[in-house]
């Protein structure tokens, strides 16, 4: 088993009780995106090797870039299966942020090449709809290895994919803040207006103050 650099941490901690219970095939699970102002929500599962640490893995707001993006690689690699989705932002002003979200989760899962007979979920909720026995671990992409990696996924793949949206919308700068809702961003929406990719259920307060 490999060491990473917080020795103190046991982040097998969830894993072990997953397998102590009985399962066999444990997944993370957890997402990107909840909070921007355009684009789609991302979600990941992975399923690591029984006992695994990928070196080098931790919670992705903790990481460089440089990082997250060497790490997408070494997880996709040492995974024993994984798997990345995203709910649009037509979607996500359909059916608010939360059940998008959840949807995103739920496609992870059932994409994953390998069923997973337990499911360990980032946040303080387990999402509606999963059919498999799962378990919802506040901070868990600061504890649990496997809910770290799918951290990493999400982010990195969603990052990705807001900067080929800069390529498309080079107004919005979006390489630069990825649709957060940044100084910058809504400088970019009071110059161009709304593009085809922003929510539109999170800038009511923006169109209310330019009524």
């Amino acid at each position: 088993m490999k060491k990473i650099v917080d020795e103190n941490k046991d982040w097998l901690k969830y894993e072990k009780q997953a397998y102590d219970n009985g399962y066999e095939v444990v997944c993370g699970v957890d997402e990107a995106g909840r909070g921007p102002l355009a684009g789609p929500v991302f979600a990941a599962a992975v399923i690591l090797p029984k006992g695994y640490i990928v070196e080098g893995a931790n919670d992705s707001k903790k990481l460089s870039e440089k990082k997250r993006e060497a790490l997408f690689e070494k997880i996709k690699e040492e995974a024993v299966s994984y798997s990345i989705a995203m709910v649009d932002e037509g979607t996500i002003d359909e059916i608010n942020i939360l059940n998008a979200t959840f949807m995103a989760m739920n496609k992870a899962v059932d994409s994953l090449e390998q069923r997973p007979d337990f499911v360990m979920v980032d946040g303080n909720k387990i999402p509606n709809g999963l059919e498999i026995p799962a378990e919802a671990i506040v901070k868990g992409d600061a504890n649990s290895i496997s809910i770290a990696c799918a951290s990493i996924l999400a982010k990195v793949a969603r990052d990705r994919y807001m900067l080929e949206m800069a390529e498309k919308y080079p107004q919005y700068q979006f390489e630069k803040h990825k649709g957060y809702g940044t100084k910058l961003h809504y400088q970019m929406l009071d110059e161009y207006g709304v593009s085809e990719i922003h929510r539109q259920s999170f800038l009511k307060s923006w169109y209310a103050k330019n009524e």
